[in-house]
């Protein structure tokens, strides 16, 4: 195939977030990474080979296979990955659309990631964390179903941001949630996630603005400020949360969610609720929690059974 027409790194790379967003009806945190990461490759290739920042057709392989090198050293395995994944991604697009007469990207290696057992709580420690916050405190009210909603439905923490006021059925004990793709899914409200969210939603109205005595109005979730609570806020709750409530600084909101998965699994429930509940697309992502708590049953095992730990001891 011959392209004849001349496109900029920069004007392509336009093209491709807005056909995300328009056409593949991609989140904002998706599109905004995958801009990041062929931005990324587009600064590379100013300062190595000028022709190719300035004509997408003359990105070819020892390109890409330079910028993957120096990616390497400097980039955990999981992110190369990442990034190898949006540019080709994005190469494949321009190859469709016209821009560039094959995908290079298609014949570099994509690097091997080892995925580690997600990090858990168990059962006891995750009710100290759910349960640490101050209930005294507008901030506390708030923090508590935070973590109920996170523990409890599975929530991502851009759904739980996201969530707004009429996103609540009180009388159903639902949530609808938006999820990734712009998929609306229904998840449940455990009655400890209710209670909080009654408590929060009582003093809701007292947070606003220090100076301009306002707040988002339909944002379920505020900050100190009455803004809607941001992404990093959340972090920040359950990394001090987690300390908190069970010496577990190493905590994080997507914890929550595999925790709330794990519990599930081992109190019974079947991979296609599970898949349902926390909005999964394959059933194959859900099926990883079967080895954890597999591998947990195992630990159990042979912390527990006499005759496992004669074996150890041999």
């Amino acid at each position: 195939m011959t392209v004849d027409v001349r496109v900029t790194i920069e004007a392509s790379l336009a093209a491709f977030l807005r056909h995300l967003q328009g056409e593949r009806n991609a989140s904002p945190r998706t599109v905004s990474e995958y801009g990041r990461d062929i931005e990324g490759l587009a600064a590379f290739a100013k300062e190595r080979q000028a022709e190719a920042w300035s004509d997408v057709r003359q990105v070819d392989v020892p390109l890409l296979r330079a910028w993957l090198g120096q990616l390497a050293r400097k980039h955990a395995a999981s992110s190369v990955a990442r990034k190898v994944a949006a540019v080709r991604t994005w190469m494949r697009w321009m190859r469709r659309r016209g821009m560039h007469a094959t995908c290079p990207a298609d014949e570099i290696a994509t690097p091997k990631v080892r995925r580690g057992l997600p990090t858990l709580l168990g059962v006891d420690a995750a009710k100290e964390v759910v349960e640490s916050p101050d209930d005294s405190t507008p901030m506390g009210m708030r923090d508590r179903a935070v973590l109920e909603f996170l523990y409890g439905s599975g929530l991502r923490v851009s759904e739980l941001c996201s969530l707004d006021l009429d996103s609540l059925d009180f009388g159903s004990a639902i949530a609808r949630v938006m999820g990734k793709g712009r998929k609306e899914r229904i998840v449940p409200l455990g009655t400890k996630c209710l209670e909080a969210l009654r408590r929060w939603l009582a003093v809701r109205p007292s947070v606003v603005h220090p100076k301009r005595r306002t707040q988002d109005p339909r944002a379920l979730f505020l900050t100190v400020r009455g803004a809607r609570l941001y992404v990093r806020g959340v972090w920040q709750i359950v990394h001090d949360k987690g300390a908190q409530g069970a010496g577990r600084a190493d905590l994080h909101p997507h914890a929550l969610r595999h925790t709330c998965a794990t519990h599930m699994l081992e109190g019974g429930a079947d991979l296609r609720a599970i898949q349902e509940l926390l909005g999964h697309a394959s059933l194959s992502t859900t099926q990883r929690y079967a080895h954890v708590s597999m591998d947990h049953l195992m630990r159990v095992y042979d912390a527990s059974f006499p005759l496992a730990r004669e074996r150890g001891n041999r």
